[in-house]
């Protein structure tokens, strides 16, 4: 290691004053200039508390509600579960899995038995210490028969739940799970306080960096430090933190723009160049998991019958949808939810294209010369939704088929129109794991199976999969799943998008972005600060 370099490494980490810095690095022969930057780009990488963070979020809902088996929003996935909350496991920027609650897990060597040690001195915002009860009651909450959480269906190999003391849970499944601690990180799993067994969720209370104030659903969250955070000055560094619902793209980047907010999701793709340009906004162009969905009702008419979905699948241009929609942020999906960069992503599965010819085919093995069917959309459901469809409209008419492009309101899109309405449009952020994704969306029964697919084959290697601890073998049976669900699903998938977010270059954060979610996984309220 050269003496400048030395010189840095011994300034970052607080071994010398910045005036020893610039006396040391001018006489090696460093600039003015660059001494000063290098000691800048330190001090902005250093946390610093204070200051009201607020938030600019589209998919805000007016159905939002503080019952963690209904978390369905931005809105309420940063602000309650990763605000006000903490869930046993964590996954890092880097994609990894470490435990938070949690202090350690161990799996047992068949991978059904899992002990999870509690962190001693957890404190709750009502003063309450964490102990094994509260997790056992956390977990149960979504676990009842009249549950509709959508992390049911990641729970039902659980078998028991016992706490052999306050500080231990040991979880007991059916089928071995290698990737149980990810399982743990589902955002509708926070761990609550409990009381006879039970969780009072509606009191609003947690164990994480934010203290939930007033709140409006789908247009106002205020949250306060917690000033008995367990993790100390090492994260939640804003003293407030306001988040707001603005659905309208526009009114997002505006809101920017004139500083009402810090920052926002999804960005105007259109036209993020121009907001590029501007030289206090930074843009994070992350590339994760998220993809576009557009699920049909398997069960009825005519979406039950697979050469209709087939056709449907043929009939759009995704290369069109691509560089239109996403403006080149993202790349073309293949009718199934696993993303490249994912451990399984079957990259031999050939790429479906848009063929008119193929569509008319499967038509007429359907009975149908052509074929008019509704499809549902707000831009709620993602941004630039509604030309999708008109883009999807114009390409499918030369495949004999006739969309007709219902637009519905934004506002109780999800309550009302989402898994309500035969087939209509969707996004998801993505999931950590293969087996994660497939459990959430595409499980038989699931709550969120947003096709009510149902595929005995696929259910089967769905378990299989799960407990296979062969690598090769595991990666076999995930291809052959992303092809079951991409020739027989019931999701049309054109897309993966890019987490394409904007921010003040006032906030700071630490080495990379995570990718699993949009603004840091979701985690902006705990990793960043003012600069």
């Amino acid at each position: 290691m050269d003496k400048l370099t030395t010189l840095k490494s011994r300034y970052a980490a607080g071994r010398i004053s910045r005036r020893g810095f610039m006396e040391g690095a001018l006489a090696l022969g460093m600039t003015v200039a660059g001494a000063s930057a290098f000691t800048a780009s330190v001090a902005a990488a250093t946390p610093k508390r204070g200051g009201t963070f607020r938030l600019g979020l589209g998919g805000a809902s007016t159905t939002d509600s503080l019952d963690p088996a209904t978390f369905i929003s931005t809105f309420t996935q940063i602000g309650l579960n990763f605000g006000i909350h903490n869930n046993l496991t964590e996954v890092t920027a880097e994609g990894d899995i470490v435990p938070e609650l949690a202090e350690s897990f161990e799996a047992s060597p068949d991978a059904k038995t899992w002990t999870f040690k509690l962190r001693k001195g957890v404190e709750y915002h009502n003063g309450k210490s964490m102990v094994a009860d509260d997790v056992i009651a956390s977990i149960q909450h979504h676990r009842g028969e009249e549950s509709k959480s959508a992390a049911k269906p990641l729970l039902k190999d659980i078998e028991s739940i016992t706490a052999p003391d306050k500080n231990t849970v040991i979880f007991k499944l059916a089928n071995g799970n290698a990737d149980f601690p990810f399982v743990m990180n589902d955002y509708h799993l926070p761990i609550l306080p409990s009381n006879d067994g039970k969780i009072d969720w509606e009191a609003g209370v947690g164990a994480g960096g934010y203290i939930l104030g007033k709140h409006d659903w789908g247009v106002r969250m205020e949250l306060k430090r917690n000033p008995n955070y367990w993790k100390g000055d090492d994260r939640a560094h804003f003293d407030e933190a306001v988040l707001l619902g603005i659905s309208d793209v526009a009114a997002r980047h505006n809101a920017l723009i004139t500083g009402e907010v810090d920052a926002i999701n999804r960005v105007d793709l259109k036209t993020a160049h121009l907001l590029a340009r501007n030289p206090n906004v930074t843009i994070d162009d992350i590339t994760g998991n998220q993809h576009y969905t557009m699920p049909m009702n398997t069960t009825l008419a005519p979406f039950d019958n697979n050469d209709v979905r087939l056709a449907l699948k043929y009939a759009i241009d995704r290369e069109a949808l691509v560089k239109k929609i996403l403006s080149g942020h993202g790349a073309p999906a293949n009718d199934h939810p696993i993303g490249p960069g994912q451990r399984y992503f079957a990259k031999d599965l050939e790429q479906r294209a848009y063929d008119p010819d193929k569509a008319k085919h499967h038509l007429k093995k359907a009975g149908m010369e052509n074929l008019k069917v509704d499809l549902h959309v707000a831009n709620t459901a993602f941004a630039g939704a509604i030309d999708a469809a008109i883009l999807y409209q114009a390409a499918a008419k030369g495949a004999g088929i006739n969309l007709n492009v219902v637009r519905e309101a934004d506002d109780g899109y999800w309550v009302n129109v989402w898994m309500k309405k035969p087939w209509s449009m969707s996004y998801w952020g993505g999931r950590p794991t293969e087996d994660w994704m497939f459990t959430v969306g595409y499980a038989a029964g699931g709550a969120w199976n947003e096709s009510f697919w149902s595929h005995d084959g696929f259910m089967k290697l769905l378990v299989e999969a799960r407990a296979e601890l062969d690598q090769a073998k595991r990666a076999e049976m995930y291809a052959e799943m992303q092809r079951l669900v991409r020739d027989e699903g019931g999701s049309v998938i054109p897309m993966y998008a890019n987490n394409v977010d904007a921010r003040s270059k006032k906030l700071a954060h630490a080495g990379k972005l995570g990718s699993n979610w949009e603004l840091d996984g979701w985690k902006c309220l705990d990793r960043w600060w003012f600069a």
